[in-house]
């Protein structure tokens, strides 16, 4: 295998970073430094939908996969950017927008849906009170396509209001084992092919909802 592309699709990690808003922020300290010593180490104190990460079916159900069950094959495999950019803010994805889409994406698929919120990434309002978001219909429209994985730019694949459904938006495809990754950074650059293959690899954490991971998108020569 020959690699054409190669595009990280990951938000850095650091102290403080933006994140969503009824979580604590973002620790990241130093626990031994080479002057006092002899190495660097950090402890980091977060909640693990911080930052680029996944949502495993357990994080709306009791009894759902958690982060460390969930099969890494379908985390793996060919990924087809949507098209968003142009949407206003807080802006509800429909089954509308991805019905364009409908020649282009087959069953097996991940969706990657490119707001441009992701190079928004700040304390702004904008991206933390007015992101776009997957609607209801939006997310039936994933399952009746059998994508099987859904991966976006901004906080949260749900909206920021509760009118915006998000508890509904996440229990429709968690609950058929589809799996969400939020906070991802998706450059234009990803719109120049329209498909990619794409990886993203959590943390193999037990019993928890999610877990922080990179996600990674090549194309082959």
């Amino acid at each position: 295998m020959k690699i054409k592309k190669l595009l990280d699709l990951s938000q850095t990690f650091y102290h403080n970073n933006p994140g969503f808003m009824p979580y604590e922020l973002c620790e990241i300290n130093y626990e031994t430094l080479v002057p006092k010593d002899g190495y660097t180490s950090e402890r980091i104190y977060m909640n693990t939908h911080t930052s680029t990460h996944f949502d495993a079916p357990f994080h709306h159900f009791v009894d759902g996969m958690d982060a460390a069950q969930y099969p890494i094959d379908r985390l793996v495999g060919e990924a087809v950017p949507i098209d968003l950019f142009d949407l206003p803010e807080h802006s509800a994805i429909t089954a509308e927008h991805l019905e364009k889409y409908a020649d282009i994406v087959k069953p097996g698929d991940i969706l990657l849906l490119c707001t441009g919120y992701g190079l928004k990434r700040s304390w702004s309002s904008d991206y933390v009170d007015n992101w776009t978001f997957l609607s209801v219909s939006g997310a039936n429209w994933v399952v009746e396509h059998g994508v099987k994985g859904v991966a976006i730019d901004g906080m949260s694949v749900g909206g920021p209001k509760p009118e915006d459904e998000g508890g509904p938006v996440h229990k429709i495809c968690l609950s058929k084992g589809i799996w969400y990754g939020e906070e991802l950074y998706l450059p234009r650059e990803l719109l120049e092919e329209k498909r990619w293959n794409f990886a993203f690899l959590p943390l193999k954490m037990e019993r928890c909802s999610g877990a922080p991971g990179r996600a990674i998108a090549w194309v082959e020569e």
